[in-house]
């Protein structure tokens, strides 16, 4: 018979424990280095903890379509607000229709607040629509033939961003729309020269008296034409309304500011682009111009619609070579096109990063489908939710109590691992959580508290498991060395499945509910994930090293892990005498 081979290990041994402690202890330093390096050292707290801002909007249509305000519609804007508001890392938002007409939005104060509240209500119905006419802001005849150069027109950015007419004229690139500055610079497949105003083409340039289908208002719109005479964009009330409210297919009249204060009025054709054919939207920094922008991109059919457009403007003389951006009814800009562009475009002007980012956010998750009025802003106190988290507390505090009780009366010395081993786990925690804050937006609630308070028994069961597989082989009568070593192999298995199902609930539970369940069950996952880490580098290690001492190994009355009172066996011998000496003859063989 083979000799056994020597310095070999027990089953589920762990020859090296000190290496898994060194791992997660700089693990737990790094992280708490980045909590205090990055500010963040504290959890942020959800609007139930911390307070917030409480919007109610009541959706309006228009006379004639109020069968629009329906179960769908409401969902829908619900859904877009919802993604609006989380797009802009503001996480525990709580966005919930209530009644017919009205929505509820609840959103946390800290990061974003403000700029959340001007998107929530934000209708973004954005068209693309070529211009017939503009003039100044005042009320005046229609200069709807007025020739390229005629002072009563605007400069006019072309595809390079520059302005057509006089050297005084001032590019748009400073327009802007409620205080936001915005220009439009297509990106054209080619350099584009600039300083001139004939279309980028052969051919020569066409009279505008025949323009394209899409830039001719309806037949009989003397009254259109009356309105865009009489409208007076200096007036705020007119500069809001003068655009609200058309259909994409009819034509229509807009304001929009060309510079601070400075402002022109213009008169539209039908919507040849919209919204919904913008496939992404997002604010860049363009390094080469140093300024800030948003790049839009098209959706394969809305490639089409734009390209389609400006073919035909292309040909056209300013200012019906004109498209204007219109945005939620106002004029955002209004670029010149020389040459047909289809894939992309691009707004810019005096963004910084704040409002390019906005905007693209907005366009990004697309138009709401109904328009909302702001019914009530309220700010919503914590003392609540304050009093609510001191029960929670209080009561998180006895249950962590009568645990610890527990640990020390009736595993004794093995109680010190237990408790070791619970710090760690609540460090990591807190830890994480705090991190979490500014990376992904996570805000502590209430609930996510509750599956925190519920994951101190989670954690203090895989404890109870490993510990009573030990004394099992302490029953058995073997010592304590051996005892960790065989336990552990039985116990991990334990540990694991019941970890797993944990964790399956927390993240059914995620996916199917929504708001501030979702805290709780996202809590409940991460403690679940930190629980194996812990006991895996942390827990068995430190019991393996702790056997190796002369108050565990050999078995202290109150080490929790003495042979008598456990009412261990006698110790198992083995001898190899019999098998190693060879069989014995029997008398009758001798």
């Amino acid at each position: 018979m083979a000799a056994p081979k020597k310095g070999r290990r027990p089953a589920g041994g762990q020859g090296r424990p000190g290496r898994a402690l060194a791992l997660i202890l700089i693990a737990m330093v790094a992280l708490t280095g980045g909590m205090f390096w990055s500010g963040h050292t504290t959890p942020r707290l959800g609007i139930d903890l911390a307070g917030g801002t409480s919007i109610t909007l009541k959706a309006t249509a228009e006379p004639g379509q109020e069968s629009a305000i329906n179960e769908t519609n409401m969902n829908t804007a619900v859904g877009i607000i919802d993604r609006r508001v989380n797009g802009l890392g503001v996480s525990e938002a709580e966005v919930q229709t209530q009644g017919r007409e009205n929505i509820i939005v609840n959103i946390p104060r800290g990061t974003n607040e403000k700029q959340a509240r001007e998107q929530v209500g934000t209708t973004a119905q954005l068209y693309f629509r070529p211009v017939i006419a503009v003039a100044a802001a005042t009320p005046q005849p229609v200069p709807s033939a007025k020739p390229s150069g005629t002072p009563s027109t605007p400069p006019t950015p072309t595809a390079s961003g520059k302005p057509q007419g006089g050297k005084s004229a001032t590019p748009t690139a400073t327009a802007s729309t409620q205080g936001r500055a915005l220009t439009e610079a297509l990106k054209a497949p080619s350099p584009t020269p600039t300083g001139s105003a004939s279309p980028k083409t052969s051919e020569s340039p066409k009279a505008p008296a025949t323009p394209g289908a899409s830039q001719t208002p309806d037949p009989g719109t003397a009254a259109l034409e009356q309105k865009f005479a009489t409208l007076n964009c200096l007036d705020p009330k007119q500069q809001a309304s003068a655009g609200k409210g058309a259909k994409p297919t009819e034509s229509t009249v807009a304001c929009g500011e060309d510079a601070p204060g400075q402002w022109s009025k213009y008169l539209l054709g039908p919507a040849e682009v919209d919204g919904k054919d913008v496939d992404e939207a997002k604010g860049v920094f363009d390094q080469q111009r140093g300024m800030w922008i948003v790049t839009m991109d098209f959706t394969s059919a809305g490639s089409k619609k734009f390209q389609s457009i400006t073919s035909k403007l292309s040909q056209q003389t300013d200012p019906q070579n004109r498209f204007a951006i219109v945005l939620d009814g106002q004029v955002v800009s209004a670029p010149s096109v020389r040459q047909t562009l289809s894939a992309s475009a691009e707004i810019s002007g005096s963004f910084n990063q704040q409002t390019a980012q906005d905007l693209g956010n907005i366009l990004s998750y697309g138009a709401l489908p109904l328009a909302f009025e702001t019914q009530s802003v309220d700010t919503v106190t914590a003392a609540l939710g304050s009093e609510q988290l001191e029960a929670g507390l209080i009561a998180g505090a006895i249950g962590l109590g009568l645990v610890v009780l527990y640990l020390v009366v009736y595993y004794r010395g093995l109680s010190l691992i237990a408790l070791l081993s619970l710090a760690a786990s609540a460090l990591l925690t807190y830890v994480i959580m705090s991190l979490l804050g500014p990376a992904i937006g996570f805000a502590l609630n209430l609930p996510a508290v509750c599956g925190a308070i519920v994951a101190i028994g989670i954690t203090a069961d895989s404890f109870i498991v490993y510990f009573e597989r030990v004394r099992d082989e302490v029953r058995e009568g073997r010592t304590l060395r051996p005892a960790v070593e065989r336990a552990w192999p039985r116990a991990r298995r334990t540990i694991l499945v019941s970890d797993f199902v944990s964790f399956l609930a927390a993240a059914v539970l995620f996916v199917v509910t929504v708001g501030k369940v979702q805290g709780f069950a996202f809590t409940l996952g991460l403690t679940t994930l930190l629980d194996v880490v812990v006991v895996f580098l942390f827990t068995k290690p430190l019991m393996t090293l702790l056997a190796r001492t002369k108050f565990y190994g050999e078995g202290h009355a109150w080490s929790g892990l003495d042979p008598k009172r456990l009412g261990a066996k006698p110790p198992l011998r083995r001898s190899r005498r019999a098998t190693a000496a060879g069989p014995v003859d029997s008398p009758k063989e001798a």
